[in-house]
């Protein structure tokens, strides 16, 4: 069956055309996008949503998406989808935060040089037959200076159009590195630094809990008087009660706004001001960006579901196509090697640290990790995958450490798994032929070579002879047949491991008996 994606908001038919083009059925529903009720009835019949950000995302909604593997926003912001609720259901949220970069930031310049030169009063009046010449006094922008906030790819875009106007450029990022910040030509601040220095300041951050109204009433009123600022990113990153109150009083000069706390808008206590300048969200609407937007998230979706590349996620490391198949034999290693530890496993996993050596540590380790996780927990909680996994083990207090190293062994990738517990520790130790099997290489320090089947049996016993046999007896009185039986010991008469393939399940009596023989310690019936 092929996958199934639900359009619930506008998107250019283009988009439409690449699903159906890559074999993936899309139905366009755009009045869905407005009506929750309606969506999350239907919501449990599609594998992908694409949305713009009319569809509100909800944990409601999520929990009726049985099938939802990905969400797909056509556009930067995700605040409009809930993204833990989806990290902890296991679903994908992908942007594409490029295809409006250069029309929002347009737009932020084009709000800037109307707040400078009053045009949106101007206009009014002049259209209502005035003719008010020395009422409008504005102010040049040339040789002032702009304080961009949040120096991404959109912030940077405003910096490189602001040089080009012949401003000075002040930037606060957090992860902005003096390099970057050489490179953009902007001189890299702290925030109080530019607030205290800029003549604009404009607005570029997505809001999180750190960057909620990171112009506060405080900051606000440590800007210089005569201050103008400009919002086109996200509404709620500046206290709009605080800017009104900083208007009255004359210490902002002005202010320009795209986006609003609470939208739409229908009022605000900004509203109605001759020196603020309001537009309904327009930053990323232009015929180019809508179609850049929705091409984008549409190419991106599509090479999920049918090459496995995971681009621009929020909440999982990206995976481009052309590493998707070489990673894809490393993510299902990881995934049974958790498998064995979580079934073999006698009390709850602390720790998990996760050893990759040789060319796999040049891979996506965060993925094949969360793999790795994805297995680990499945024996416990079966609606578990690697999105969710993460999350879930740091609920539940499990330590995670990678370590990458180079090849140590005879093998050209090793991928180890080292569980603790509080009885015991868990070692063992896989590897990818290049047949792409995964295989099992090594449990503790012993040496064993066994292909991963949906049902097998794990003992751990004294090497003693004639083990096999009475193994082999046992599985035979219960008419069990043995596909394959992969051994190995640390030394002659010392401990040996027994990794066995068999058909079918095995009955728990056959499991007692073989739990019962002469040396046995652990015997374990698997699951891949």
């Amino acid at each position: 069956m092929p996958p199934r994606v639900l359009i619930s908001d506008s998107l250019s038919p283009a988009a439409i055309d690449i699903f159906r083009a890559r074999g993936i059925e899309a139905d366009f529903e755009p009045a869905l996008g407005k009506d929750g009720a309606r969506l999350a009835a239907a919501i449990g019949a599609y594998d992908g949503l694409a949305i713009r950000s009319a569809t509100k995302v909800t944990a409601d909604i999520l929990a009726r998406a049985g099938r939802l593997r990905i969400v797909g926003r056509a556009g930067v912001g995700v605040d409009n989808v809930d993204i833990p609720a989806a990290t902890a259901k296991g679903v994908i949220v992908m942007n594409a935060p490029f295809g409006n970069s250069v029309t929002t930031a347009e737009h932020a310049v084009a709000m800037m040089l109307s707040l400078a030169r009053e045009i949106p009063a101007a206009d009014a009046s002049t259209q209502a037959g005035k003719w008010e010449k020395n009422r409008f006094m504005g102010v040049e922008i040339a040789g002032k200076t702009l304080g961009v906030i949040g120096c991404g790819n959109i912030g940077a875009i405003v910096a490189d159009r602001a040089q080009g106007l012949k401003m000075r450029v002040l930037a606060y990022d957090p992860f902005l590195t003096e390099e970057r910040a050489q490179a953009l030509g902007v001189e890299k601040v702290e925030l109080d630094d530019l607030l205290g220095r800029a003549d604009f300041i404009t607005l570029h951050t997505p809001l999180t809990t750190q960057t909620r109204n990171i112009l506060s009433a405080e900051s606000i009123a440590r800007t210089r008087k005569g201050v103008r600022i400009i919002n086109c990113a996200r509404g709620g990153l500046l206290d709009e009660a605080a800017l009104a109150r900083a208007l009255d009083e004359g210490h902002v000069a002005g202010a320009a706004l795209d986006v609003f706390a609470v939208e739409p808008a229908i009022e605000n206590p900004l509203f109605g001001r001759p020196n603020v300048v309001c537009t309904p969200h327009l930053g990323a609407a232009t015929t180019e960006a809508q179609e850049k937007v929705a091409l984008q998230i549409a190419e991106q979706m599509s090479d999920y579901f049918t090459r496995g590349a995971v681009a621009n996620a929020v909440n999982f490391p990206s995976i481009t196509a052309e590493e998707a198949p070489r990673l894809k034999p490393f993510v299902i290693l990881a995934e049974k090697l958790g498998l064995f530890v979580g079934q073999i496993a006698r009390s709850g996993v602390e720790k998990l640290s996760i050893v990759f050596e040789g060319h796999i540590a040049q891979q996506k380790t965060k993925a094949i990790s969360a793999a790795a996780l994805s297995g680990l927990l499945k024996p416990i909680l079966e609606d578990v995958n690697p999105v969710s996994a993460p999350a879930i083990a740091r609920e539940r207090g499990i330590v995670v450490e990678e370590v990458t190293c180079e090849a140590q062994s005879g093998y050209e990738s090793l991928l180890t798994l080292i569980a603790r517990t509080a009885a015991d520790e868990i070692k063992v130790a896989g590897a990818v032929f290049h047949d792409g099997k995964p295989r099992i290489m090594r449990v503790g320090e012993i040496g064993v070579d066994a292909e991963f089947s949906p049902s097998m049996i794990y003992t751990q016993n004294e090497d003693r002879p004639g083990f096999i046999g009475r193994f082999a007896g046992a599985l035979g009185a219960a008419e069990i047949n043995i596909a394959t039986f992969a051994l190995g010991r640390d030394a002659p008469g010392g401990c040996a491991v027994a990794l066995v393939a068999v058909d079918g399940e095995l009955p728990e009596d056959a499991l007692a008996a073989i739990r019962a023989l002469p040396g046995v310690k652990q015997a374990t019936t698997l699951r891949f």
